[in-house]
């Protein structure tokens, strides 16, 4: 493992204390200290489970990566594609959802996409990466 993979994890692990204060912020909004309607009660919680769970993933990926057949581009997608749909996807559910009693989504909802393609590309290219490494060693 290399020494910016342990700081990235180092960071994820901190990043992971900023969800569980959005999970205090859920039991607010759950019992109804926090005014939100059904749409955002429903984004929140989505943004709050996708965040918790790339974030467990992209550590977990991060682990192994150094086994992968990967170099430059390739490698650096594998890393981070992960942490950074685990910045964008919950930034769409939240952000997109702002404001006093919305209907439906706002424009921000793009970021959920754009992390969505970010976390594919990433998952892929490290699963390939991962299988040529692991065929190699055989």
């Amino acid at each position: 493992m290399s020494a910016n993979d342990v700081i990235l994890i180092g960071i994820l692990l901190l990043a992971l204390v900023t969800v569980e204060s959005g999970g205090y912020f859920l039991t607010r909004v759950v019992r109804g200290h926090v005014p939100a309607n059904r749409l955002q009660q429903g984004f929140f919680r989505a943004g709050h489970a996708h965040a918790a769970v790339l974030l467990v993933l992209s550590i977990a990926i991060l682990a192994v990566i150094g086994h992968a057949a990967l170099d430059g581009f390739w490698l650096q997608l594998a890393r981070t594609g992960v942490p950074i749909a685990a910045i964008l996807m919950p930034a769409g559910f939240f952000l997109s959802v702002l404001g006093r009693d919305p209907e439906r989504p706002n424009r921000l909802i793009v970021l959920l996409w754009i992390g969505a393609l970010v976390l594919t590309a990433g998952l892929i290219t490290a699963g390939v990466g991962l299988i040529a490494g692991g065929v190699a060693m055989l």
